[in-house]
């Protein structure tokens, strides 16, 4: 009974060490160590709204059995637990049935494969772990677990949310000029002001003006241009004289007038600016090519074949029939003076302004009561004015824009984005409001909105660029990021200088800002001083950012950019 006893449980034994024979798995299980894995970027990194891993392993000669398969399960731990699953690998021997990559069993192989899965918050901090399960037929074995990664650095979430919506500007100009014109005509070969000529419409209206305008302290006489010419049928030195003459005969005609209105001049001894032009060449011209005379053509290639003055002269009178035509048509309106008196007028002072806006702001125009709003630091004064301005000029759309701008200063998101789409009902397409609506959606969390926005901004202003850097900083093109940023010298210029591997640049960029002095200056510098292997410039930034920040600290020791150093002094 015992023999027999004995005898089965040594055929079992037998038995058993027949079928592990028979498991290649335990095999490939204790040569695990001799395969490598490994995944880069490590530690891997946030791009975007995604992870990207590329996983890569290689496998010795004679340990990959022909008929078994393998899946490669990398996964994101933390604290212990898995928290997110990277897509599975298989990898099948040279003879095994199944999809995946063929592995020789002779020679060995490797693989590359790369694997994306959206970002959560959950993977920020941890490692990445690779199960290795083997198969072979019925059997199935965990053959290694093997840590391939470290963290992931998420410094992209660092951007700053200085989206820079655009305020619609006033075109406000204290000191305003009218220029009157107006011409004085001559008989030939004379400088004789008429008394006809100061009874055209154009003087008359030129000196009603300053009769107004003279009983107005607003109003400021500023200076007197006067062009003067002669008709080029005369003697040239002449005619240059005559032109000399003109100018100074209409100067005289206005300032005479000037004098009866009792103007005073500032500044008299610049006050005209007489020029006597000579011979009008350029009008003769240009009156022939719009007259209907027969000749004109022939005349004006005449005029263009020779340079010298007397000949041209002479050419044309050659043309005696049409000579006699030019004479009464063409020539004496080119007899002439061209006056252009410059008056400024001052505008309401900036008290007058500021209490018009309070008090009564119908009695301002659209500038004045734009302007007013840049008078006060008080958010909520500027929104009133804006709203002043809705309600007395509701056609303008920069009342509505610049209600839902002071609105976004003030954190009110949704108020902002009703007055934004009100100013877009009265100015669609306009660019600023095009900028202002993306800012919103950015807030709102659509980027892909945002940049079809920011699209429609163009010529907007530099504001723009700006708010294109921060999408292309969270959509993870950094150099494009680094590019739209570029005119700019923010906290959010220097991450995306930092994160497109420009750490000197942003170093100088953080120096160059606003917010050189707040923590998450010093903490995107002691990243620089990580990514370039400076420990002491490192902890140096790190220790301020803490200090002016106690936060810092706890995220500091868990983030993937700081794993390479010793952060037990923080």
């Amino acid at each position: 009974m015992k023999a027999n006893t004995a005898k089965n449980v040594s055929l079992i034994a037998i038995a058993s060490l027949g079928v592990m024979a028979c498991n290649p798995l335990n095999k490939m299980s204790k040569k695990a160590e001799e395969v490598n894995y490994s995944v880069t970027p490590n530690p891997i990194e946030m791009h975007g709204d995604s992870v990207e891993i590329t996983v890569k392993g290689s496998y010795p000669a004679k340990y990959f059995h022909k008929k078994a398969v393998v899946d490669i399960k990398p996964a994101f731990y933390a604290d212990g637990n898995n928290v997110l699953d990277f897509e599975t690998i298989t990898l099948v021997g040279q003879d095994a049935e199944g999809e995946g990559r063929k592995v020789n069993y002779d020679k060995g192989g490797s693989f590359t494969y790369v694997t994306k899965v959206p970002y959560q918050s959950e993977i920020q901090y941890g490692e990445v772990k690779a199960k290795v399960i083997g198969k072979f037929k019925s059997k199935e074995k965990e053959l290694t677990e093997v840590k391939v990664a470290d963290g992931t650095i998420i410094t992209p979430n660092l951007v700053h949310p200085d989206d820079k919506p655009i305020l619609g500007s006033d075109q406000f100009k204290r000191i305003t000029t009218d220029v009157h014109k107006s011409e004085i005509h001559y008989l030939i070969n004379s400088a004789y002001v008429r008394p006809a000529e100061l009874r055209d419409s154009d003087i008359k209206e030129l000196f009603d003006a300053i009769k107004e305008k003279a009983k107005d302290e607003k109003y400021s006489f500023k200076k007197l241009d006067v062009s003067a010419y002669a008709s080029p049928d005369g003697e040239i030195s002449f005619n240059e004289n005559l032109a000399d003459d003109r100018a100074k005969s209409a100067g005289d005609a206005v300032k005479r007038q000037l004098n009866r209105s009792r103007v005073k001049i500032e500044n008299e001894s610049h006050f005209m600016n007489l020029v006597g032009k000579g011979e009008d060449w350029s009008g003769f011209k240009a009156a022939m090519q719009a007259s209907d005379i027969e000749d004109k053509n022939l005349i004006i290639r005449v005029l263009e074949m020779y340079d010298d003055k007397q000949k041209r002269e002479e050419e044309i009178k050659n043309l005696a029939e049409t000579y006699e035509v030019l004479k009464d048509k063409i020539l004496p309106n080119l007899r002439r003076s061209q006056l252009a008196l410059s008056v400024d007028k001052v505008g309401k002072t900036d008290e007058q302004i500021a209490s018009l806006a309070a008090e009564s702001p119908s009695d301002l125009n659209i500038e004045e009561l734009l302007y007013s709003a840049t008078l006060t630091d008080d958010m909520n004064a500027k929104f009133d004015i804006y709203q002043s301005a809705v309600k007395v000029y509701p056609e303008d759309w920069r009342g509505y824009n610049n209600s839902g701008y002071i609105k976004l200063m003030q954190n009110d998101l949704q108020a902002a984005k009703n007055h934004f789409g009100q100013a877009e009902a009265k100015s669609q397409g306009n660019p600023v409001i095009m900028n202002n609506l993306g800012v919103v959606a950015r807030l709102e969390g659509n980027r892909a909105k945002a940049a079809e926005y920011y699209g429609k901004a163009s010529g907007a202003g530099d504001e723009v660029n700006y708010n294109k850097g921060i999408l292309n900083i969270l959509g993870g093109d950094y150099a494009a990021a680094t590019s739209n940023l570029s005119g700019f010298k923010t906290l959010n210029s220097a991450l995306a200088q930092l994160l497109n591997g420009q750490n000197d640049q942003a170093l100088k960029t953080i120096d160059a800002s606003d917010d050189k002095t707040a923590a998450k200056a010093y903490y995107l510098k002691a990243i620089a001083g990580a990514r370039s292997n400076n420990k002491e410039l490192m902890m140096n930034n790190l220790k301020t950012a803490v200090s002016k920040d106690p936060a810092m600290k706890n995220r500091a020791k868990k983030d993937a950019e700081f794993l390479n150093f010793d952060l037990s002094t923080l």
